[in-house]
Formats: structure tokens, C-alpha cells, sequence
């Protein structure tokens, strides 16, 4: 009976530990394409083109971001439209559940945050979208890889000889930088708002600098 006793106390901890994890101040969103409606926006995890092959969105889910992200957004895409592309957005808010989901089939945090560890993915706090160009007429552009490719032809600073692609990649990263993003190391598509940590709870900031502190690189 102790064993039994002690069994159902370890599982209802565990429990509590997930629960705890997974819970989050509900935090202000505003869909992108209400702040400028020429943003391109296809989110690939309410279809089957991820890593997964499965869909985690229902159909017709918006991108969402918090509201001081919007018009950085905004700002971003009107000066892209002056070189003739446009920004694409492959993901923004990404509820803790489908982070969760995400990390068991991955458990890799080199691309795929653990939502229990610290703040879990910016994306779970309305600061981080995963973005990429194309042109005027919505077509995709060459750029290193497509979207959650878990290889080192993803990496920031691209590694390829391609003059186009490098040329397309070097024209996101300074649009966005110039917005007030930041990017990854492992995802060129990645961006973050450069000042996330004011937008996350005091008590998870030393976990997520720590987790993500190798990661950030704001400059090109």
C-alpha cells in the first residue's frame, strides 16, 4: 500500500509540475493582417508542411503577436514593398499546448523550445515570428532552406554559394533588424523582438536568458 501510495503521490506531482508549466497570464494579441493586411500570412502549423507532418492550428487561424510587435511588422513590410517583395509569416503565437506538442516530437532544443524550461518559446509570449520573403505577387523567393528544416543549411549566416539566395537572406535579416528584431543561430526564419525580456514575467528571465543566451545574435 505505501508503494501503491507513493506511486500515485510521484504521478500527481508530476501532474502538478506539467500543469504548472503550462499555465500562462493571459497576455494581449492582435492579429498582424488588422495593423497592415498586405502582410502575407501562411502558418504552417495549421497545415501539414512542418517538421511533423500534422497540423496543430485549426484552419484559418490568424497571426497573432502582442500589439507593440504589430507595427514593427508593419514597418517591415513597407520597406520590403519599396524593393518589390513582401514579408510571409510562417508563425507567430504559439499556444504552450502546441509548444508542448512540438518539443515531445522534436526533443531537440536547438529548434524546438521546452515549454517547461524557464519561459518555454518566445513564440508562447507573442514576440517571436517565423518569417521569410516573397515577391510581389506572393511567390516564394530562393531562400537556404524551407521552413523547420532541422539541418545546418538552416543557420543564420548562411553558409551557401548561392549569390540570390544570400542576396534575399541578407535583405530579410536587415529589414528585420532594422524593425527591432533579432534572430537565432539554428533558424534563419526566426525573429525576435530585441527587447523580449520586458515583455516576459521577472521570474522566468534568468532560466530563458540562460536556455537561449548562446542562441541570440542581433547582428547580421
Amino acid at each position: 500500500m505505501r508503494f501503491f501510495s507513493a506511486r500515485v503521490i510521484i504521478v500527481a506531482a508530476a501532474i502538478a509540475t506539467l500543469e504548472s508549466a503550462m499555465a500562462q497570464t493571459t497576455i494581449p494579441l492582435v492579429d498582424v493582417r488588422t495593423v497592415d493586411p498586405t502582410i502575407v500570412v501562411d502558418l504552417r502549423y495549421a497545415g501539414v508542411k512542418n517538421f511533423s507532418g500534422h497540423a496543430f492550428y485549426p484552419p484559418g487561424t490568424s497571426a497573432l503577436v502582442r500589439p507593440e510587435v504589430a507595427p514593427r511588422l508593419a514597418a517591415a513590410q513597407a520597406f520590403l514593398r519599396r524593393y518589390q517583395y513582401q514579408l510571409k509569416i510562417w508563425d507567430a503565437y504559439r499556444p504552450r499546448s502546441v509548444q508542448l506538442r512540438l518539443w515531445q516530437l522534436a526533443r531537440n532544443t536547438d529548434y524546438v523550445a521546452d515549454p517547461r524550461d524557464g519561459a518555454g518559446s518566445l513564440h508562447s509570449w507573442g514576440v517571436a515570428v517565423d518569417a521569410t520573403l516573397v515577391d510581389t505577387a506572393n511567390n516564394s523567393v530562393n531562400m537556404p532552406t524551407d521552413f523547420d528544416d532541422f539541418t545546418p543549411a538552416a543557420v543564420w549566416r548562411y553558409q551557401g554559394t548561392a549569390p540570390g539566395v544570400r542576396a534575399h537572406l541578407r535583405l530579410l535579416q536587415a529589414t528585420m533588424a532594422g524593425a527591432g528584431f533579432c534572430g537565432v543561430r539554428t533558424e534563419w526564419w526566426h525573429f525576435v523582438v530585441a527587447d523580449w525580456q520586458k515583455y516576459l514575467p521577472p521570474e522566468n528571465l534568468p532560466r530563458t536568458a540562460q536556455a537561449f543566451g548562446t542562441h541570440w545574435q542581433s547582428k547580421l
